[in-house]
């Protein structure tokens, strides 16, 4: 559990396209075995300490003769940004993916005091 001491918590939320594969002949739709695709989603504002990150997907076009197989992380979290990795393998043919994730954490105020 993340506890916020801090009366301002910010809340940063969108969605991106992370591939669409389908189009384009790209790997996630026609390789098969270990592959992933990771974007930078930078916060428009910077959170004061780490924040929570939440990523889902919402929108997941993948070939139906096949097993689906997916991950979806946030990593490197920073109080700047994170990197959104969607993973699969084997056979899945996965034409095109939408995340959409929502960070949560405490923001610097006009107030704040550092005492040293």
């Amino acid at each position: 559990m993340q506890i916020i001491n801090n009366a301002r918590v910010g809340i940063a939320q969108g969605s991106v396209d992370l591939f669409s594969d389908y189009e384009t002949g790209g790997e996630m739709w026609t390789g098969e075995g270990s592959r992933s695709r990771s974007q930078w989603i930078k916060f428009d504002r910077s959170f004061s300490e780490v924040p929570s990150v939440h990523v889902s997907l919402t929108l997941w076009d993948m070939d139906n003769s096949h097993n689906v197989r997916a991950d979806l992380t946030a990593e490197d979290i920073s109080e700047t940004g994170f990197n959104a990795i969607f993973r699969t393998w084997l056979d899945t043919k996965v034409a095109r993916v939408r995340i959409s994730w929502i960070a949560i954490g405490a923001v610097a105020s006009e107030d704040d005091w550092d005492v040293l």
